[in-house]
């Protein structure tokens, strides 16, 4: 009769649901700020941060905005115990890669902000993969339905 129950799931994975979601608000908050950044900001930027800025096609802002609220749903998904949340990090890694993509690769922000510019987007993008990684695995585990 025991082995009928479900596994019983670690105080880790909602530990780690608990800071992926933390961590995702924390991108939409960023995201706003972007969004909403107001003229006398704007003016505070050098010319060179601020062309980059506004030469930004707005698919990035797009990408960007399917990043960090894809990434924050995939992270409710997971308090859930939702098995949907896999997919929605998918899809929330694809917005990681085709912004930080297009800011790193296209635009001249390296150039711009230093060579240390690209230390964050690398870390957003590890840590995208392994909620992908982690949601998975909590699914195998029989931790997600």
């Amino acid at each position: 009769m025991k082995d009928a129950l479900p596994p019983s799931t670690p105080k880790s994975f909602w530990i780690i649901s608990g800071l992926a979601l933390a961590w995702n608000l924390i991108g939409v908050a960023t995201y706003l700020m972007h969004v909403m950044m107001t003229p006398e900001a704007l003016a505070a930027m050098s010319e060179a941060e601020r062309a980059l800025y506004t030469s930004a096609p707005s698919w990035v802002t797009g990408a960007y905005a399917i990043a960090v609220f894809g990434g924050t749903l995939g992270s409710v998904g997971l308090l859930l115990r939702k098995a949907w949340a896999t997919p929605v990090f998918v899809v929330s890694l694809i917005g990681v890669v085709a912004q930080m993509g297009y800011t790193l690769l296209v635009q001249d922000t390296i150039e711009v902000m230093g060579a240390g510019i690209v230390v964050m987007p690398l870390v957003i993008i590890a840590i995208a993969i392994y909620l992908i990684v982690f949601s998975r695995n909590a699914a195998r585990a029989g931790h997600l339905k």
